[in-house]
């Protein structure tokens, strides 16, 4: 049966480097709520505009919003391959729709995967953060630098300038951080009783030290 994971962690944790290292390493489908919301707004939708509203303040999205546009997505032919899915769920109503598509589909969730870091140490990763403007790639003062030009993006054919987000404020990310955790804290024991989450601790590990122990951890699913 194809692999059916959610990654958690806090807004900077780093799930979605993860989530990439997953897709090449496993052949699943990356499912970012947050790159489908980006679309939306880059499009100027409805969707767009209203999610703007939310996520300048550092405020989610309704439950009902999400899990209507989750649901189309899992539905497309390519998520049939097995799907990780990074910013869904964020609530216990999330998480229990997404139970409910996943069975319509005849599929279980295989784990929820946990990438835990402590509150400052978010703060400081986000205030680090930059993206391009021209493509959306992210960079960071912290972990990942251009190799030329340091206000300018290195992919291939863009040059794009590398700015910081209006919502990657601190004042902004505390306030992210702290709806995180009143809105999915209570997600770590609905995975839990179900005996489907798996923590890394990574505080002060790299990316590539985090792969190693999330890899571990897909290797014994696999193995099963």
């Amino acid at each position: 049966m194809a692999l059916q994971i959610v990654i958690l962690g806090g807004p900077g944790a780093g799930k979605g480097t993860q989530a990439r290292r997953i897709v090449k390493s496993r052949g699943v489908v990356h499912v970012s709520t947050g790159d489908m919301f980006r679309k939306h707004r880059e499009e100027g939708t409805e969707l767009g505009k209203l999610a703007d509203t939310y996520l300048a303040k550092g405020q989610l999205l309704p439950d009902e919003v999400t899990i209507s546009m989750v649901e189309e997505r899992l539905s497309s032919p390519d998520c049939e391959a097995g799907v990780i899915l990074d910013g869904f769920p964020r609530s216990l109503p999330q998480a229990e729709a997404l139970d409910g598509i996943l069975g319509n589909q005849g599929q279980v969730l295989s784990v929820a995967l946990e990438i835990a870091v402590s509150d400052e140490e978010l703060v400081s990763r986000l205030t680090a953060r930059r993206t391009c403007k021209k493509c959306g790639r992210i960079f960071n003062l912290i972990f990942k630098l251009p190799t030329g030009d340091p206000d300018k993006c290195d992919k291939t054919g863009c040059g794009g300038e590398l700015l910081q987000r209006k919502d990657d404020t601190e004042s902004t990310i505390r306030e992210r951080i702290r709806i995180y955790h009143d809105s999915t804290t209570p997600l770590y024991g609905f995975f839990g009783e179900r005996g489907k989450l798996k923590t890394v601790a990574a505080d002060g590990l790299s990316p590539d030290d985090v792969y190693a122990q999330v890899d571990g951890i897909l290797a014994e699913l696999e193995s099963a």
